[in-house]
């Protein structure tokens, strides 16, 4: 196909590129509702463990959706390389719609115990199958309206739609949230949000009935030539199987880290770990969005002309090179006590070799640590307070020390599925000390929202947004360019979940296991930045510019 000067954007694309935004945008929304309120889904369908294991397997609940993207993009890649475009959208819609809206109906542990956690996490894998389905397709769908050499500008507009997704979701909440007031919204109110993508729903099943079919599909499958077999085609071949291979390591999973960081890990690091309260944090992550997502349109648009291998990877470097600098200006920034706390009175943990378990258990209770090293790591957990390890020359108790100040951990007793009474009062006044000792150094229990920085917080968030449109504004258009169009749905979909769903979705969970396990608060900013590292350099090696391919080239 010969190259296509840039033309202004035809009505009928404007339709294409609107309407399945839109939608999309809707089924991100409901997607990403969970993690905006992961905080108060843990109390209400997880309380029957401790705050922290609940909190870990509230975000491995929200990471349920994630790891089953990729079956999900097998079987409606599949549907869509085989039956078209257009339906395959319209049933990922109904499906991420109906268990959105039943989460909004979902009695809490409190009322029907254990079933509530199933049912939500049931619930949740349903909307991971469904997501798996609509990015491939609105991708692919609008790629094959995009003329040649505008296809990095078309596309870009559905990667606004997954930050835009958030962005609505953190508006709903905000305004539910100062509707009602915050002690309503924790009880019953964050429901609302849920009950709402009703009415999107509606809204999107009427966009995508008045879609048109890709041009590109109806064509292949007026000449016959649809796939019968799509999976055996795309992954059954090793000549395709190695381009799904090279999308995924070399491109999708250091663009997935990158993004899962900027924008969710950040609103976890905020409010979990600096204590910023979540409705404040919202409105600057909220405002940064408002901000960065027109970058996705600039570096998509850009890469028609430089290239999509060159915005993505230096996307990829400058993350790699800047996290660790941004996390620590931002909790200067977001909690200036905290930050002066560690730098004057440093937390430290001396244990014997051996002594401490694994602290990012997610199912784990408070008996179930017994040991002094396991009670004295956790409750330091439990306070976000970050501290070293040091090994102790002699077996015995492990000994917390905040400034001049040591404090020596007990140990417990279970009986009976329980701490015995000697326990419970150890334990006790092991806890106060350590507060007390936290306090008198200058560790805050939360932020001081007068010394929030919300200025240099939201200039942060901006460059991380920025990232994040740097690497994933022009993916589309690149892994829309790597395959055949009877192959294309199939194709792009699994290495664009895999990546996303599995190496970036379980980002904040990883993450927060790896702090929990190690101590510092920012150990889990090692779990980006080595995926990206590891695609910078496959990416740089192994995988070649597509900016200039005829996608119907092998048609």
């Amino acid at each position: 196909m010969a190259t296509t000067a840039n033309r202004p954007m035809t009505p009928e694309e404007r339709k294409v590129i609107f309407a399945s935004s839109l939608g999309t945008v809707f089924e991100w929304y409901d997607f990403y509702l969970y993690g905006s309120l992961a905080a108060i889904i843990a109390k209400q369908f997880f309380s029957g463990l401790d705050p922290q294991a609940a909190f870990i397997f509230a975000l491995l609940a929200f990471a349920a959706g994630f790891i089953v993207r990729p079956f999900g993009a097998l079987v409606f890649g599949r549907l869509g390389d085989m039956i078209g475009r257009k339906y395959t959208f319209l049933v990922t819609i109904l499906l991420m719609g109906g268990a959105t809206f039943i989460v909004g109906i979902l009695p809490n542990y409190a009322s029907i115990g254990v079933a509530a956690p199933i049912i939500l996490i049931v619930l949740r894998m349903l909307q991971g199958l469904a997501l798996g389905g609509e990015y491939g397709g609105a991708a692919t769908y609008v790629a094959e309206h995009s003329p040649h050499g505008q296809r990095g500008a078309y596309t870009a507009w559905i990667q606004t739609t997954a930050t835009l997704g958030l962005f609505l979701s953190l508006m709903v909440i905000l305004g539910t949230r100062t509707i009602i007031g915050e002690a309503a919204f924790a009880d019953w109110g964050w429901r609302v949000p849920f009950i709402v993508s009703l009415a999107l729903l509606a809204v999107s099943v009427w966009i995508r009935l008045s879609m048109n079919e890709s041009p590109a599909f109806q064509k292949m499958k007026a000449e016959g030539k649809t796939s019968k077999a799509p999976l055996s085609e795309a992954f059954g071949n090793w000549k395709n199987l190695k381009i799904v291979l090279l999308a995924l390591f070399g491109l999708v999973a250091g663009q997935a880290v990158v993004w899962y960081s900027g924008q969710f890990y950040a609103l976890f690091f905020l409010t979990s770990v600096l204590k910023v309260d979540g409705a404040t944090a919202n409105v600057l992550v909220a405002i940064s969005l408002v901000i960065g997502t027109p970058f996705f349109v600039v570096f998509g648009t850009l890469s028609d002309k430089i290239g999509r291998k060159p915005i993505i990877m230096a996307g990829l470097a400058l993350a790699i090179l800047t996290y660790f600098p941004l996390f620590e200006k931002l909790t200067q920034a977001a909690n200036p006590d905290l930050a002066k706390a560690q730098a004057t009175a440093k937390v430290t943990v001396t244990a014997a070799a051996g002594d401490c378990s694994f602290q990012g258990n997610p199912v784990a209770r408070e008996i179930d640590f017994t040991k002094s090293c396991d009670i004295a790591k956790r409750f330091l957990a439990q306070n976000s307070v970050s501290y070293d390890n040091l090994v102790a020359a002699q077996p015995g108790p492990a000994v917390i020390k905040i400034g001049e100040t040591t404090i020596t951990a007990p140990t417990g007793t279970v009986v009976n599925s329980k701490f015995d009474a000697d326990s419970v009062k150890n334990i006790a006044e092991f806890k106060k000390a350590v507060s007390e000792a936290l306090k008198a150094a200058g560790y805050p229990s939360k932020a001081d929202p007068a010394k929030v920085d919300k200025v240099t917080i939201v200039g942060i968030l901006v460059i991380l947004v920025i990232y994040v449109t740097m690497v994933y504004g022009p993916i589309a258009a690149m892994l829309v360019e790597l395959f055949p169009t009877r192959i294309r749905y199939t194709s792009m979909s699994l290495p664009y979940h895999i990546g996303n769903g599995w190496f970036g979705g379980l980002m904040p969970t990883i993450a927060f296991a790896m702090v929990a396990q190690n101590g510092n608060m920012y150990y889990g900013l090692w779990y980006p930045i080595v995926i990206a590292a590891m695609t910078l350099v496959i990416g740089m090696l192994f995988v070649k510019e597509t900016k200039d391919v005829d996608i119907y080239a092998d048609d």
